[in-house]
């Protein structure tokens, strides 16, 4: 079994190995792809609301006394006089509804939102969210949601008490059921100026994004720090026009050198810059076994003994022996580093212990971060 993870571990090495040579040592990418453009973003939406039409899965009104307040305001504004009445139903459930306004997004066009239950509802399968207004982060009305509620779930009770559930069902979802009654108003043909937002932040890349728009429109790019690169429309183009040309644009990014590490699931990532000092690395598995058999002692005959159990304890201790010292020179890839990991049969979560110990000794020229 410990070969034929090892023959793996090194089969998947070489295919790595192989790809990794196999690519292009200048990958390029657009600049759309490694930047967001100021102003040009989604805007966050909340609103407050009933769902009805529920089959008895709805708030107990007792517990949620906001479900019924709220109810008794929608039926009053319907004139509906409900005045010392004491209302018994099973067939609403306050929700919360959110939703994401697309950026440019005009007036009348649908967006899809997202209900969530506040109370003790049991399920949303079945409802319809009434009218309810979306308002933004200025507490503004910018859309406006109503429609029936896909929860995309399963659920059943017996009367036993049994029950068998599948998703969520206090949760659901309605497919373009907001409509769009205010735009943001963000006008970006009239802007005189740009600043995009690097996804990774690095010195080397943002100096390689305004060298990449100045080759192409000299003068109209300046790199402000490691996260903005500040552009300038030349003379003559709009705004709309210049992004359009500028996003196309391609340039090589750098990235620092990294191990990410996900000790849950045992996984590892590590970047194509991680360098290794001159290190020497042995590996081996101490697995230490006790096994406990009881013991039973039987009195002889008319002896008026009583009969014990006693414990007896066998300890065995087998230790793996090592393949030796694998010594990575200084500036060693890391292709090597895996290559030499695998020919030792390090496990995954072994090579954790493994990188996190070179960190420690100072060999490991990455910045490891842990998930």
């Amino acid at each position: 079994m410990r070969k034929a993870r090892l023959r793996l571990n090194i089969a998947l090495t070489a295919m790595m190995v192989a790809m990794a040579a196999s690519v292009p040592a200048s990958a390029k990418s657009r600049i759309k792809d490694i930047v967001e453009f100021e102003g040009v973003r989604e805007n966050m939406l909340v609103g407050y609301g009933l769902v009805v039409g529920l089959n008895g899965t709805g708030d107990t009104l007792r517990n949620a006394p906001f479900t019924k307040q709220s109810l008794e305001g929608m039926l009053e504004r319907l004139g509906v006089n409900i005045h010392e009445t004491n209302l018994n139903t099973k067939n609403v459930a306050a929700v919360m509804v959110t939703a994401r306004l697309p950026a440019f997004a005009a007036t009348g066009a649908p967006v899809d939102a997202t209900v969530s239950a506040m109370g003790d509802s049991k399920s949303l399968q079945g409802g319809t969210l009434l009218v309810t207004p979306l308002i933004g982060a200025n507490g503004e009305t910018f859309a406006v949601a109503q429609g029936t509620v896909q929860t995309g779930s399963v659920s059943a009770q017996g009367n036993s008490g049994s029950s068998v559930s599948k998703g969520v069902p206090t949760s659901g979802r309605i497919a373009s059921g907001a409509i769009v009654e205010r735009e943001t108003g963000f006008q970006m043909a009239s802007m005189s100026q740009m600043r995009l937002t690097l996804h990774n932040p690095d010195f080397t890349t943002a100096r390689l994004v305004a060298e990449a728009v100045n080759a192409a429109f000299p003068g109209c790019a300046n790199a402000d720090n490691p996260t903005i690169v500040t552009l300038r429309p030349p003379p003559g183009m709009n705004m709309i026009a210049f992004m359009s040309r500028i996003e196309g644009l391609t340039v090589e990014t750098d990235e620092p050198a990294k191990v990410v590490i996900d000790e849950i699931a045992g996984v590892i990532v590590m970047g194509e810059n991680v360098r290794i000092s001159t290190v020497a690395i042995a590996q081996g598995n101490l697995t230490i076994r006790v096994q406990e058999t009881p013991n039973v002692s039987q009195p002889g005959p008319l002896s008026q003994g009583q009969t014990v159990t006693t414990p007896q304890s066998a300890v065995n201790v087998d230790e793996e022996k090592g393949k030796g010292l694998l010594l990575l020179k200084s500036g060693a890839s890391l292709a090597s580093l895996v290559a030499g990991l695998n020919t030792l049969g390090v496990a995954p979560r072994d090579m954790i212990s493994v990188l996190q110990a070179i960190k420690v000794a100072g060999a490991l020229q990455a910045e490891i971060e842990v998930m």
